[in-house]
């Protein structure tokens, strides 16, 4: 007569350059349930090596999906909508499991993640025209100017809601062409690093999204002054955290963008604003030669 079957728990691992490793430490920290104590799941632990990686990965990337058309990125961000949508049961349960929502809370979250993912995704071939510009200049010369992508962005997500926040933060980010660098939610992480795997099967080219998980504190400080991180969007909400970033950045002059929304403005239009697109883009401005 068979045994008992004993069910086979999942680890949550990291998502750098389109594969999914254990962090290089070996560590792993434990999920659990805020409203009960009882242990969830075990996640990798994010070291600061695993961002040095994470910024080769994204490095690697950037050129290739800054190149692509603004067709193809509205589509493959339109795929992650998808994905998103046909996972919406199991990323219901996650929530409910591991952050305590209400089973209600948790569908209303994951709806409003799909549908931000499907408003950003529309912006692709229409942010450049939008915010670009012919401009009036005294000379003969055509004189324009388009938004381009910083290059590499670090996005840190908000703890609440940690699945719809992340998604409002980061999709700005990679609509433009961006690559970018996720640091999860450090009090609930589990959705962040189930949403990579949903993104693995949008067709996003690996290391355009790379996602860790692990403690701010020991992170925070490697991605504010690594010289080939170009941005940063801090969603985290803590002022310790903020304060790192902003002093790091400082030896390189990148951009940090603040997005200091509580948690019930992510679900809100507040949180769907075609300019967030413009905080991680450069302009280039240029001229060209008219008449005799």
């Amino acid at each position: 007569m068979p045994g008992t079957r004993l069910s086979v728990w999942k680890t949550y691992k990291l998502f750098i350059g389109g594969k999914f490793p254990r962090s290089e430490s070996g560590r792993v920290l434990a999920a659990v349930n805020p409203k009960t104590g009882g242990l969830v799941a075990n996640y990798s632990h994010g070291s600061k090596k695993d961002v040095r990686d994470a910024v080769v990965a994204a490095r690697g990337a950037v050129s290739g999906w800054a190149g692509a058309t603004a067709y193809l990125r509205g589509q493959i961000l339109y795929r992650a909508a998808e994905m998103l949508e046909s996972r919406a049961a199991a990323f219901e349960a996650e929530l409910v499991e591991g952050t305590g929502a209400t089973p209600a809370a948790a569908r209303a979250e994951v709806e409003a993640a799909v549908d931000r993912l499907v408003y950003f995704a529309g912006w692709a071939d229409k942010y450049s025209q939008v915010f670009g510009s012919v401009n009036a200049v005294a000379s003969s010369h055509f004189n324009f100017s388009t938004p381009e992508p910083t290059g590499v962005v670090a996005v840190l997500a908000p703890d609440e809601p940690s699945l719809l926040g992340l998604v409002g933060a980061l999709a700005p980010v990679l609509v433009s062409g961006n690559a970018a660098i996720v640091l999860a939610s450090e009090k609930f992480p589990l959705a962040a690093l189930s949403l990579a795997e949903a993104l693995a099967t949008s067709d996003f080219p690996g290391g355009v999204v790379n996602v860790l998980a692990g403690k701010r504190a020991e992170l925070a400080s490697t991605l504010a002054s690594h010289m080939d991180v170009n941005a940063i969007v801090d969603a985290s909400g803590d002022p310790a955290v903020r304060a790192v970033l902003q002093g790091g950045a400082a030896t390189n002059l990148k951009r940090v963008v603040v997005r200091d929304l509580s948690a019930t403005d992510w679900a809100t239009d507040r949180a769907a604003d075609g300019y967030w697109i413009m905080d991680t883009v450069e302009t280039k401005t240029a001229w060209h030669p008219v008449g005799v």
